[in-house]
């Protein structure tokens, strides 16, 4: 896969996970932790994609960010090297419940149909 980011660069979290969002009366209230937050591609924010939401969430999230295939595509890899590495953690640990989290989103990742660019 080769794809860039050829966008003006743009504020990035860079570390959207179920743990830095809070939610108040079943809607988004706040983002949390922004120790990891820089500027430039902001495909790194679209993990969540895989490693929180799944079917019909994906799409709609999808839609509502309007982001090119090349940012779609990029975001799965995001997802792909962090779910990968926090497996890793989670094994290193013996943490049963995130190694079994962290092999649902690998899973995700590889099981999405989307065509990579």
């Amino acid at each position: 896969m080769a794809t860039r980011w050829h966008g003006p660069p743009v504020w990035f979290h860079g570390d959207v996970a179920a743990g830095n969002l809070l939610v108040r009366d079943g809607q988004l209230a706040a983002v949390i932790d922004f120790g990891g937050t820089g500027v430039g591609d902001p495909a790194c924010d679209v993990v969540i994609a895989w490693t929180l939401l799944k079917g019909e969430s994906r799409e709609a999230f999808r839609t509502a960010l309007r982001v090119d295939d090349g940012t779609w595509a990029r975001g799965r890899g995001w997802a792909l090297w962090k779910a990968l590495i926090t497996l890793r953690g989670a094994l290193d640990e013996r943490d049963a419940k995130g190694v079994a989290a962290w092999q649902h989103a690998v899973e995700e990742v590889l099981a999405d149909a989307t065509p990579l660019t």
